[in-house]
């Protein structure tokens, strides 16, 4: 006796394919649980959650854009929007309430709204609450980005902008000593302003970056300015090292709003700076090409802490650049010498340009 075969005949399934195309029933919802389904949050409820658990750079980048969402959407579920209404609500986006000289048609503001909503759902994805098939910020594409306007200063152009900081404003002092610091390390505004009086190690002429997606690095500092860091330190600080470390002469910890006056009044000053809005990223793009330049990609990309997932190709893996490296790029750009490196290095690079405007003299 042959026994019956529990797999089913191709007859049983043509019966069963027909008689779920009667009754309107998919394969996929039969595969779906039977219990019924909690409803799930509103935009309100759960862009808190995601808000606590995120980090204070991805905080303060969406923050902007969460607010709209909660403006339109507040009590709908995240269920609700399509991917056209997504779509829609970025390119409302576009439209700036304030027209600066730099915008580039809201296309930033356009992509930052896709990618804060992609986080809320990419949260819900991994909370279970949604299929990532079902999430529909993934269907939306976001604006494709424009070559970046910002290019490297000429010498004279830069000396022009640390002489108006040295020799203006309510605090040149300090002013001068932030465009010297991104000026040398090609830090972002969040590096200096997370830069901590424990993050210096004065032997070694070295400071404690901390910069954004949590990257960690050390990097070389001129003397002179190691010792300027310090002198604001005694002068303004309150013996805590884990204090903030660039202050106002009361006390205060300084904000990015710091950055805003320096460039408005250095702008008041020097028309083209305001004409081109000028800001402290140029400088970072000022330093890198000068050390690209004349010290090769590995070096420029040490110098200005990229990691491996910045890059494309596994060739970077073999050109990477050291902190000795970078302590001789920078003996070579301030022209002075470093305890990482030694002087006979510095005839690489040849011509140096003026940092100071005077400042440091």
């Amino acid at each position: 006796m042959n026994a019956q075969s529990d797999s089913p005949s191709q007859v049983d399934l043509d019966v069963a394919r027909v008689l779920l195309q009667r009754i309107g029933v998919t394969p996929q919802q039969l595969l779906q649980s039977t219990e019924p389904s909690m409803p799930l949050p509103t935009f309100g409820e759960y862009i808190d959650r995601v808000s606590g658990a995120v980090s204070n750079g991805t905080r303060r980048l969406y923050r902007t854009y969460w607010n709209r969402v909660l403006a339109e959407w507040s009590e709908r579920r995240l269920d609700e929007p399509t991917a056209i209404e997504i779509q829609q609500l970025a390119e409302a986006a576009k439209t700036p309430v304030i027209l600066r000289r730099n915008a580039r048609g809201g296309r930033a503001a356009a992509e930052h709204l896709v990618a804060s909503l992609r986080c809320v759902y990419r949260y819900a994805v991994a909370d279970g609450l949604m299929q990532q098939s079902d999430n529909p910020a993934a269907k939306v594409a976001k604006p494709r980005r424009l070559p970046s306007t910002r290019h490297a200063l000429p010498d004279r152009r830069l000396a022009e902008i640390n002489e108006i900081a040295a020799t203006t404003g309510d605090d040149p002092a300090l002013d001068s000593i932030l465009l010297r610091l991104h000026t040398e390390t090609a830090c972002r505004r969040g590096g200096a302003l997370a830069l901590r009086v424990g993050g210096l190690d004065i032997d070694q002429c070295l400071v404690l970056l901390r910069e954004k997606g949590d990257a960690v690095r050390w990097q070389p500092v001129s003397p002179t300015l190691m010792r300027h860091l310090i002198a604001l330190h005694e002068e303004r600080g309150h013996g805590d090292p884990e204090e903030q470390l660039l202050r106002y002469r009361n006390g205060r910890p300084i904000t990015r709003r710091r950055y805003d006056y320096l460039w408005n009044r250095i702008g008041e000053h020097l028309p083209w700076v305001a004409a081109q809005g000028i800001s402290t990223h140029w400088l970072r793009h000022t330093t890198l090409t000068w050390v690209e330049r004349r010290f090769g990609y590995g070096v420029a990309r040490a110098y200005a802490g990229h990691n491996d997932r910045d890059d494309v190709g596994s060739t970077t893996t073999y050109i990477r650049g050291d902190i000795e490296e970078v302590a001789t790029a920078l003996a070579a750009l301030t022209g002075e010498d470093h305890p990482l490196t030694s002087p006979s290095n510095q005839e690489r690079a040849g011509h140096q340009p003026d940092l100071t405007g005077g400042v440091f003299m």
